[in-house]
Formats: structure tokens, C-alpha cells, sequence
């Protein structure tokens, strides 16, 4: 079977580069671009590639973007192509996580290419899956940075979702479902794991299964028990369970 390889990239200059070099392996069969995060992401679920060639930096949905969007143990194999600094070249080593470093000449992309065979051959092992989550662990933890946007799926399609305009999220099993005017949309997270990366000055969690957009809360009510009701602006209600109360006590004056 030859391989099925997806390019990302948002400059065509580059992707075109890349196919070049590749499409000259015997081994590789039919190749897929995207020139956003949000077209990869969909080429990865709608096609299924063995092998993304996937740039860093990107706008919109950059690189590590796409990488949580799909998941890692649903990724195909990665080779990220990037020309960051020297602290992520020292975090994709530390993790064997492969990359090939702008600009590049036809030798290293066929070295990359060799590897990423060899690693699609073995993968069942899952240790590539593995070395994408502590890579993005550690980016995370020393370089934070505040999500002002969501990829999101709506029906058969990926959005790239201003967190500006939702109301509010909750939990669904595998998913977080969120409002936004009457819309709907749902990303395969959990609520802790967006909590950490949402603005805490604008995203508040009033129970263990709901947060709010603190620019759409209109009322607090009084409801039993130490409990309260939070009112949107567009009507809707959510409970504030006395376990996040402390939550939103400190936007009291």
C-alpha cells in the first residue's frame, strides 16, 4: 500500500517544495494540501492520511492547533515543518518528536521521510502518540497562552470559533457543546482542560458541568440551599452550585 500524505501549509510556495521532494518516493501515493489548520484538520478526519507534513506556524489554527483539535492518539504519523525558535527545536528533540527546520533542501526531507516510515511501521506501539502529548504538555505549561478562538465542529464542518461569541459551555460525555446566540457547536475536550486554557476574566465555571461568559451573565437569583441561578442575557438559566460560588465572589465590589 503506498502512502496517503496530507502538506499543510499557508504559504503555496512552500507545499509545492514539499511535494516535489515527496511525490518522487516510490512509496507515496496520493498527496493532499491545506493551506489552514482548519482545512488539515477536515482532510485528516474526511481522508484519513499515514503522514502529515504540517507547518508550525500558521494563522487562524496554527501547527500545535491542529495536533489538539484531532487528538494525538488520532493523528496520522507527523513531521512538523517549521522555522521556530530554538526553545520548541529543543522540546520537539527532547520529545523524538520529528520535525524538519525551514529552509530546507531535498537530503533532509528525504531523511525525514525515511524516519517517517520506519515510524509508521511501528506504530502500533503508540509511542508517537505519546511524545505529542508531553511535547504539547510542556509548550503549554512554559509558554501559556490564553485561547481566544475555538476549532469547533458545526453538522459536517469545522469552525474556527470566536470565543467572543459564546454564552455559555457544557459538558456532553466525550464533549463540551457551546452556545453561541442560537447556534450550537461541540469540540471533543473536556471542561477542565478549557478552563485551563480560557481567560478567567471572561470565562467562569458555576458547576461541575457548566461555564458562563461572564459579558452575558444579566442576573444573579437566589435559588435554595446556598445555591444560585444565573440568568443570561438571552434567558437562559444555569445553576451556581455553592462548590463554585467562590468563583464568582471575587467579582463582587
Amino acid at each position: 500500500m503506498k502512502l496517503k500524505v496530507l502538506i499543510v501549509d499557508d504559504e503555496r510556495p512552500a507545499r509545492a517544495k514539499v511535494r516535489r521532494f515527496v511525490s518522487a518516493d516510490p512509496d507515496v501515493g496520493p498527496i493532499f494540501e491545506a493551506s489552514d489548520g482548519v482545512r488539515a484538520v477536515d482532510l485528516i478526519r474526511d481522508e484519513s492520511p499515514d503522514l502529515v507534513f504540517l507547518d508550525v506556524q500558521m494563522p487562524g489554527l496554527d501547527g500545535f492547533g491542529v495536533v489538539e483539535a484531532v487528538g494525538p492518539d488520532d493523528l496520522p504519523y507527523v513531521v512538523f515543518v517549521t522555522a521556530f525558535d530554538e526553545y520548541a527545536v529543543r522540546a520537539f528533540d527532547v520529545h523524538a518528536v520529528d520535525y524538519v527546520m525551514k529552509p530546507f533542501d531535498a537530503a533532509r526531507l528525504e531523511r525525514a521521510l525515511g524516519r517517517a516510515k520506519a515510524g509508521i511501521a511501528r506504530r502500533s506501539d503508540g509511542r508517537d502518540a505519546g511524545a505529542l502529548e508531553r511535547l504539547l504538555g510542556d509548550l503549554r505549561r512554559d509558554r501559556p497562552e490564553r485561547l481566544d478562538r475555538l476549532l469547533v465542529q458545526g453538522g459536517n464542518r469545522s469552525v474556527l470559533l470566536p470565543l467572543s461569541r459564546v454564552d455559555r459551555l457544557e459538558s456532553a460525555r466525550n464533549y463540551v457543546v457551546l452556545h453561541a446566540g442560537q447556534e450550537t457547536f461541540r469540540v471533543r475536550s473536556t471542561l477542565d482542560r478549557l478552563e485551563q486554557r480560557l481567560d478567567p476574566r471572561r470565562f467562569v465555571r458555576v458547576s461541575r458541568t457548566a461555564m458562563v461568559n461572564l459579558d452575558r451573565v444579566a442576573e444573579l437569583k437566589p435559588w435554595s440551599h446556598g445555591d444560585w441561578v444565573v440568568v443570561l442575557a438571552n434567558g437562559a438559566q444555569l445553576r451556581l452550585t455553592r462548590t463554585f460560588r467562590d468563583r464568582l465572589e471575587r467579582f463582587d465590589p
